[in-house]
């Protein structure tokens, strides 16, 4: 018994059929826009000082102190790219 190649690709139109449909998910609208970047949660001045507190009675070393610090670095990430989002439109 000899096997071809042939049996095992599809035929050209169960192609583009399937072309067709999965196009159809890249058309569904939203009704409201989307950001590039993630929402940024603002702090009253009070919850800062709180906050400030509690990391100064923190202990030396500390792996949480390296995360918050972490935490800062992409909420100034978040800032920057808030800021080009707000440019280039």
């Amino acid at each position: 018994m000899i096997f071809s190649g042939k049996c095992w690709r599809p035929l050209p139109s169960a192609l583009v059929t399937v072309m067709i449909c999965l196009s159809g998910c890249g058309m569904a609208g939203f009704d409201t826009p989307l950001s590039a970047c993630p929402p940024l949660v603002e702090y009253s001045l009070d919850e800062q000082s709180q906050v400030a507190d509690e990391i100064a009675a923190l202990p030396e070393g500390g792996v949480i102190v390296e995360w918050l610090m972490d935490y800062t670095v992409l909420r100034t990430q978040v800032r920057a790219c808030m800021l080009i989002v707000q440019v280039s439109f």
